[in-house]
């Protein structure tokens, strides 16, 4: 195992410093990232996907677990702190600069399933984690996500119907998949800290409920939400079909988005499909 400089010491030699502007927030504490690296379980030889590292402190935990990785970097400062990590790990590290956002993730892992691990930029992580959950395509190539949120937007994940974070990102995480919020961490833990605690969510693919399409699920909980304080027959009148498919399932049309169950969500969404 290759000898390496504490992270602090990598970002101060290449003048890392965060940038607000891509929502950069370093973690420092090897031991830390270690847990992180762990979560998904053995990673020898596996394929892993890495958004954003930064000066590369999660890569080099991944990188030490005997993962092969491919990370996604915008931020060119951070190449040749990355450069040297990729000598470190003969052909371990194959680093791509570009935005994750535009990039064709499974063709980038050649088609082969793969994990991902990522402290993920605060400004396009939500975008990434509902890219990942989404299309008709099921299981996907990813066989786990192990993420870091804003401890606001883990909560909204892994929140049942009825609790205050309960929203379309629960939804479309849990019907399909298994989620958990799998570690707290505290602002501290981040150079420079951020003003929110976070959180890291490890979620694996479940079976898919037959008979439903994603993108009819995807639109009814956007519509049900994107109202959320208006009852259902207010909020789902512009999807056809809806209202028919509440009175069918004996869903009460006067309730509330935040009340329905991931299940009859799932139930209404396999209705229209049919």
């Amino acid at each position: 195992m290759p000898d390496l400089p504490p992270i602090r010491e990598v970002i101060q030699r290449h003048n890392l410093a965060a940038s607000k502007a891509l929502g950069q927030n370093f973690l420092l504490d090897e031991q830390l990232l270690a847990r992180i690296a762990a979560l998904p379980g053995d990673l020898t030889g596996q394929q892993v996907l890495e958004v954003g590292p930064g000066p590369g402190g999660l890569t080099r935990a991944l990188l030490r677990s005997g993962a092969r990785v491919t990370a996604i970097e915008m931020d060119r400062r951070c190449m040749p702190a990355l450069a040297e990590l990729g000598e470190a790990f003969p052909g371990q590290l194959t680093v791509i600069e570009g935005d994750a956002l535009k990039l064709d993730h499974a063709a980038l892992m050649q088609g082969a399933p793969f994990h991902v691990l990522s402290n993920l930029p605060y400004n396009v992580g939500t975008a990434l984690f509902v890219r990942w959950l989404s299309g008709e395509a099921w299981p996907p190539l990813w066989q786990s996500l192990t993420l870091m949120f804003q401890r606001e937007v883990a909560d909204r994940i892994v929140a049942d119907a009825g609790d205050d974070a309960y929203g379309r990102l629960a939804v479309l995480a849990q019907w399909r998949a298994e989620v958990r919020l799998a570690m707290k961490v505290h602002r501290s833990a981040f150079t420079p800290p951020p003003k929110v605690m976070s959180a890291v969510v490890h979620v694996t693919p479940a079976a898919m409920p037959e008979g439903v399409s994603a993108r009819m699920l995807e639109r009814l909980t956007e519509a049900a939400f994107g109202q959320r304080r208006k009852m259902l027959r207010q909020s789902l009148k512009g999807v056809p079909g809806a209202l028919e498919a509440l009175a069918t399932l004996g869903i009460d049309e006067t309730r509330r988005a935040e009340t329905v169950s991931v299940a009859e969500f799932v139930a209404v969404a396999k209705t229209l499909t049919a």
